[in-house]
């Protein structure tokens, strides 16, 4: 790679696994209040995927195309802004980045990166963040707690799910998770929860309702139609659904958008009436942390805890499946198959495969949707 270039992942239309692009660009040059890193890894997340397909509101609203996905890093600082006094060059980091995050480089306002805490590798800081920011944002920020309070967590395994059970158990919760694998439920298990819901041997609903028989006070769901109205029903009077995500209005695997499905899922999609939920005394509370990056005052509280609770060894971060920067797309297909737990985080340490290589990456895992 030239002096002074990076390497990134750039997608210039919606699309499937093709659509992945890995390209050489100049390194940003930081501003007064920002921090030039080289990242050693970058996490993937879900909302990545929905950047690939074109429909991830914020990515249109704030981006367009081209776009590189990607919402958080960790890496070395390599030079800073005249006004960044917390971070040095040659500091470990970690932080959240409005996109631009598949990169050998990122170029970060200073008030989103901070020091990476030295109970985590690269690879482990680099998937941390943007699920715990979800956590805590919507235990934390947005809904008040007391200790015994019952609260049921959808995709359990998961990264943001893994993180709520943990959050929730450190503030003295009692933690029903929901997995859609039966190989997920001892991780839950183990990260705390007081019991689990294998959906794919059991019947969900039915198995809530026994676990559970006056309702929940809190229900966190990122599955859409597919169980919200549901998820809703199942609140005890005062109870708070908690909404970050839609993910069965969309495919789990192939790579592409089936539009039907989705259209489908639209129809399905519950509508939650005011004065019903008045009358019935329960509330929905919807949140996307991608809208949040300029709430630096939330940001800096929550990984201000996070990092203190991590520190005292009473919070650990997700299991880790690593793939290399050039391996995006198998990345990709398996955050959508649904059959990881934990975190999938890209390497962005050389080497680098050639770009032949990545070419031949790319057509393989895509080969199957022609």
């Amino acid at each position: 790679m030239p002096s002074g270039s990076m390497h990134k992942v750039v997608i210039h239309k919606a699309g499937g696994y093709e659509r992945l692009k890995l390209e050489t660009h100049p390194v940003p040059k930081p501003g007064d209040r920002q921090v030039l890193i080289r990242t050693e890894a970058v996490g993937v997340n879900y909302a990545d995927i929905c950047v690939r397909w074109g429909v991830y509101e914020s990515a249109r609203r704030f981006v367009g195309w081209p776009i590189t996905p990607g919402f958080e890093y960790s890496g070395w600082v390599e030079e800073v802004g005249c006004e960044v006094k917390h971070v040095k060059p040659g500091d470990p980091v970690f932080g959240v980045t409005l996109f631009n995050g598949y990169s050998t480089h990122v170029c970060a306002p200073a008030d989103l990166v901070w020091p990476k805490p030295q109970t985590l590798d690269f690879e482990a800081a680099a998937g941390f963040l943007a699920v715990h920011l979800t956590a805590y944002h919507g235990l934390l920020q947005n809904v008040v707690i007391r200790p015994g309070m019952r609260v049921l967590v959808h995709s359990a395994g998961g990264g943001v799910g893994s993180a709520l059970v943990q959050l929730c158990k450190l503030h003295n919760l009692h933690v029903t998770g929901v997995v859609g694998r039966s190989h997920k439920v001892e991780y839950v298990r183990q990260l705390g929860a007081d019991a689990v819901i294998d959906k794919s041997t059991q019947s969900l609903w039915v198995e809530a309702k026994r676990l559970c028989l006056d309702g929940y006070d809190l229900v966190f769901d990122a599955n859409g139609p597919e169980t919200l109205a549901q998820s809703y029903a199942h609140l005890k009077p005062t109870g708070k659904l908690l909404v970050y995500g839609f993910h069965t209005l969309l495919p789990k695997q192939g790579g592409r958008i089936n539009y039907l499905k989705a259209a489908l899922g639209m129809l399905r999609m519950p509508r939650f009436n005011p004065l019903s939920m008045t009358s019935e005394n329960k509330g929905v509370v919807a949140f996307n942390l991608s809208f949040l990056f300029a709430r630096t005052d939330l940001l800096q509280a929550a990984v201000n805890d996070l990092a203190t609770w991590l520190e005292a060894g009473i919070l650990q971060a997700p299991k880790v499946r690593s793939f290399a920067l050039a391996d995006v797309a198998q990345a990709h297909q398996a955050l959508e198959s649904g059959e990881t737990t934990g975190k999938v985080v890209l390497r962005t340490s050389p080497p680098f495969v050639s770009a032949a290589a990545y070419e031949a990456t790319v057509h393989q895992v895509s080969a199957p949707d022609r």
